[in-house]
């Protein structure tokens, strides 16, 4: 019997060895893409974005009040659209009033994009807010190779060129007036609800962890099927880690309870 147990014990080890091994390697391969969150962290200083008009602004000098930042590039085929479709649902939905009690920035990190077509872009999604609302409270921008890295490295949002395309993940991060990283809600869409209590929290300049991170453990964005697909390799291995564990620790409280039989 403790024979056949340490073979068990011995396969599964070296079940989970080789699971560690897939998981780290594919982990190493995507390092510099996804959300790294930086809480409590701050936009830089020295941040320059370009205005719809060409104009070059201090980013960080918009930031006079509760701050919703969307990172996306005004081209993407796949979960820009989406998750600027469910920023102006969330602004329609709220009871906030957008331009007084937060503001929306979008910027392109893109830096390809032109501020043309980031003005183009915020007429469309403006459009779809079907309220009277202050449209000076939701501004779309632009900027060049490098204030893009300084602004998407100081919110730890990691991105890689992939063709015409970027891999990307789909968040909106939330700003104090600071300018102080406060929370980052994950997917495309977002409760009314979450959207008050962050910007309640981001006025009074407090941080909250964010709860749904493993949607974006479990999810990876398809740059050939341009939509998110569930990420089998990594919820394959967490299901053999987790299984592995339980057997291990049935064998050993078996173990136990017979030794205090014997």
């Amino acid at each position: 019997m403790k024979t056949n147990s340490l073979k068990f014990l011995l396969i599964f080890s070296a079940l989970i060895f080789l699971n560690l091994k897939t998981v780290s390697a594919e982990s190493e391969k995507q390092e510099k893409i996804g959300i790294y969150e930086n809480l409590d962290g701050f936009i830089p200083d020295d941040v320059m974005v370009l205005t719809q008009d060409s104009v070059w602004v201090n980013f960080k000098s918009l930031i006079n009040k509760p701050t919703v930042l969307t990172l996306v590039y005004y081209t993407c085929p796949g979960i820009c659209s989406p998750l600027l479709d469910g920023v102006a649902e969330l602004i329609e939905r709220s009871d906030l009033t957008l331009g007084k009690d937060y503001q929306v920035l979008t910027v392109s990190f893109n830096y390809s994009e032109t501020p043309f077509l980031a003005g183009s872009k915020r007429k469309n999604y403006l459009a779809q807010v079907n309220r009277k609302i202050d449209e000076s409270g939701w501004k779309f921008f632009t900027a060049d190779s490098t204030n893009v890295y300084k602004l998407t490295n100081s919110v730890g949002f990691m991105f890689k060129r992939e063709g015409k395309d970027f891999i990307h993940a789909a968040t909106i991060i939330v700003l104090s007036p600071e300018g102080k990283i406060t929370r980052y809600l994950y997917g495309t869409k977002f409760l009314p609800f979450d959207l008050k209590m962050s910007v309640i929290e981001a006025g009074k300049g407090k941080s909250s962890p964010t709860i749904s991170k493993v949607l974006q453990y479990c999810f990876s964005y398809d740059v050939k099927a341009k939509k998110y697909a569930l990420n089998f390799t990594r919820v394959g291995g967490t299901v053999i880690l987790t299984f592995a564990f339980i057997v291990f620790l049935f064998l050993v409280l078996k173990k136990k309870k017979a030794d205090q039989v014997n």
